[in-house]
């Protein structure tokens, strides 16, 4: 059925239904011109297109088959009812019944002549516009040009979303802690995950896209304009080296914090995550992952907020005294490392707990916060520290309500 051998009659070329058989049994791509029968056996001649259609194995699993009539640009065939007619009688009746066709291949007016491909043309020369707009056969493209379903783009795009979550993970955590880089392992990590994501938007710029209509852009101009209008900004703010500067010691604080504010960017990435994964929403256990993991990390980014608002509130700058009611304050207290004032030396508020045991206990209280089982022993005082709970309780209600959702479909 799929080789159009119910089409086939007296005057199909043999040579072509065997060209047709090959392709078929060869996966191929190919296109002929096919005289073929319609169902009152009339004959038609027909431009036919085969095009196989692949899966993400590279395995063939449909063919894709176009015809197109061009029985206007045949010579007329003869049939019982035009025998003993004149070739110039069958002709006449051959453009008399494909008058539709010939006003449709007739320009509007001059300009369309010299602007616009005439319908003839696109029948004569069979371009890549006719072909239809699916993923086939690998497309050419320039040499420098990647294409984005490649082997090495898949894993390259792969190392970047672990990145990405590695980001998502570290840069709230700096930017809320105000770590300084000195640890020289931590420095070089960082500094080649800035690298990795340089290299990134090099590639960003010689990679195909699809475009509106489901074709493959191969095109290195049009491929650069889209990628200035989408992602280059939020890219090239995400490799920018603000641990190397922040680093330093003699850069000024007030910078510092800009340049570690500025790293909060590279959470935008994350959108691009998420249309990455997207195709893996149609199987239960990959969903019930995903949200496991997006619990975790938006508990994660609440306790670096968690702790922000209590490391901004435990001391009146107004006053340089400390407030007791901070949760911060009370903590220090409860696990014996409380705060002093350093009146001979700083001049400042020193002490407290390490930074280790900040993130555990704001993790804690956000985790039970969000599980809406919290034991007390951590809890808001302050009417900032209060605002933040109600707000952390209306994004557990809302995962709740997520969660909830995907196993009912």
């Amino acid at each position: 059925m799929v080789k159009c051998i119910f089409m086939y009659g007296e005057l199909t070329d043999k040579k072509t239904i065997e060209k047709v058989r090959q392709t078929f049994d060869n996966y191929e791509s190919n296109c002929f011109e096919v005289l073929l029968y319609k169902k009152n056996r009339s004959p038609v001649w027909l431009y036919m297109q085969v095009a196989p259609i692949r899966n993400e194995n590279d395995k063939v699993v449909l063919f894709l088959c176009t015809f197109k009539d061009i029985t206007v640009f045949k010579q007329p065939i003869e049939d019982e009812t035009t025998k003993g007619w004149t070739k110039f009688a069958r002709l006449t009746r051959a453009l008399t019944n494909s008058r539709g066709t010939l006003q449709q291949l007739a320009p509007l007016n001059k300009n369309e002549v010299s602007h616009k491909h005439s319908r003839l043309a696109e029948a004569l020369q069979l371009g890549s516009d006719i072909l239809p707009q699916y993923k086939q056969e690998a497309p050419k493209t320039p040499p420098h040009i990647i294409l984005h379903y490649c082997t090495f783009k898949t894993t390259w795009d792969w190392v970047i979303l672990i990145l990405t979550f590695y980001t998502a993970i570290m840069v709230p955590y700096n930017v809320s802690f105000k770590t300084k880089q000195n640890n020289l392992a931590w420095l070089v990590v960082d500094s080649v995950v800035d690298v990795i994501f340089l290299v990134d938007i090099v590639l960003n710029f010689h990679t195909t896209f699809v475009g509106p209509g489901g074709e493959v852009i191969s095109d290195p101009k049009l491929i650069r304009m889209n990628y200035l209008k989408t992602w280059f900004v939020i890219d090239l703010l995400s490799c920018l080296p603000y641990d190397i500067i922040n680093a330093f010691e003699n850069v000024d604080e007030g910078l510092s914090s800009l340049f570690s504010s500025l790293k909060v960017v590279r959470l935008l990435r994350l959108g691009r995550v998420a249309r990455k994964l997207d195709h893996y929403l149609e199987y239960g256990a990959a969903v019930l992952v995903l949200l496991v993991c997006v619990f975790g990390l938006v508990a994660h980014w609440l306790a670096c907020i968690w702790y922000s608002i209590g490391d901004y509130e435990v001391i009146d700058e107004a006053t340089n005294t400390i407030k007791t009611d901070s949760w911060l304050y009370q903590l220090a207290t409860s696990i014996g490392r409380p705060y002093r004032y350093n009146a001979s030396g700083s001049g400042q508020w020193e002490g407290g707990p390490s930074k280790d045991t900040l993130y555990i206990s704001s993790l804690y209280f956000t985790m039970t916060s969000l599980t809406t089982i919290g034991f007390g022993n951590i809890a808001p005082t302050t009417d900032g520290e209060k605002i933040f709970s109600v707000a952390m309780m209306m994004v557990g209600c809302k995962c709740y309500l997520q969660i909830g959702w995907a196993q009912a479909g």
